[in-house]
């Protein structure tokens, strides 16, 4: 794959493409490449179940999100598509910090896309949540 878009570009996707309790997320990206997008979701006290952790509802939301950003990088600009199938297994909690959306393809085709999602609380490597994707490309 070749195609791809700068981060204000992809910024400009995310802006354009979603409804508004997505951009209520404050999502931002951080970089983008032909076959993965790395967005960061900012810690609100507003996404916090009880508990104190991150909720699951926010991190599926971003997981979705970064994959739609992911596939736009890899056909050049955004496209419509919708989600197939998302699977997520949350692995440890998220207290009180940023965390960081990575969204690689594993196979983009001229109709589907296949994604694999890792987040990670920022400033470890330890993976918080994992996310498998499947989007239906319409155009």
């Amino acid at each position: 794959m070749t195609p791809t878009l700068t981060p204000a570009a992809a910024e400009k996707v995310l802006a354009d493409n979603f409804a508004p309790w997505v951009l209520d997320l404050g999502l931002s990206v951080v970089s983008v490449d032909d076959r993965e997008a790395v967005l960061r979701l900012p810690w609100s006290d507003r996404l916090a179940r009880e508990g104190g952790g991150l909720s699951g509802q926010a991190l599926m939301a971003a997981a979705d999100t970064a994959t739609v950003i992911a596939v736009a990088a890899a056909r050049g600009g955004f496209v419509p598509m919708t989600t197939v199938q998302q699977s997520i297994s949350f692995q440890r909690a998220v207290l009180g910090t940023d965390v960081l959306v990575r969204a690689r393809l594993t196979k983009a085709g001229r109709t589907m896309a296949f994604a694999d999602i890792t987040m990670t609380a920022e400033g470890t490597e330890e993976t918080a949540a994992h996310a498998t994707a499947v989007y239906a490309l319409l155009g």
